[in-house]
């Protein structure tokens, strides 16, 4: 697929491994998930094996976890793909963390607006969150996580982390 946006080339061995350590310190770690969790993954990926995202989906110990596979989709359900395409996507994305959050927005289905993130909500009660308390909200969210990176020998703290 043609997108400007995504680099279409191979990975340079630094990227290449950072991915790979990430991939093994993820791997590491989903026992430790019990927050809920969603996988999202398009079966026409050629980037990434859906086989992967179905392991991610099968360690994770969370007992509320959903895994959504796309057929006919690729690896960037959120940019490389046509707008209906990401208006499904956003869709299940938006309707899963309402089941989960005490949003007092819902999705209309159906109402894209362009672009490739534009979806339209509107407030389910008459009265939605003031912008402030919203806002607020965001800011108790869980801080930034540290992670751990090694390729071989002991884990170290990432640089990123510290």
């Amino acid at each position: 697929r043609s997108n400007k946006l995504i680099y279409q080339q191979k990975p340079r061995l630094k990227t290449a491994l950072e991915m790979l350590r990430a991939s093994i310190s993820l791997e590491d770690s989903l026992h430790e998930v019990t927050l809920p969790f969603f996988v999202l993954h398009g079966e026409a990926d050629i980037v990434t094996d859906p086989e992967v995202s179905r392991a991610l989906y099968e360690k994770a110990s969370s007992t509320d976890k959903t895994i959504r596979l796309y057929p006919g989709m690729w690896h960037a359900l959120t940019s490389g793909e046509p707008d209906e395409n990401v208006e499904v996507v956003f869709t299940n994305i938006i309707n899963w963390l309402d089941k989960r959050s005490d949003s007092s927005y819902s999705l209309i289905p159906g109402q894209f607006l362009g672009g490739h993130h534009g979806v339209q909500v509107v407030p389910s009660t008459p009265a939605p969150l003031p912008h402030a308390m919203a806002s607020e909200k965001r800011q108790q969210a869980r801080p930034f996580s540290k992670y751990l990176c090694a390729w071989k020998g002991p884990r170290v703290l990432h640089r990123s982390a510290m």
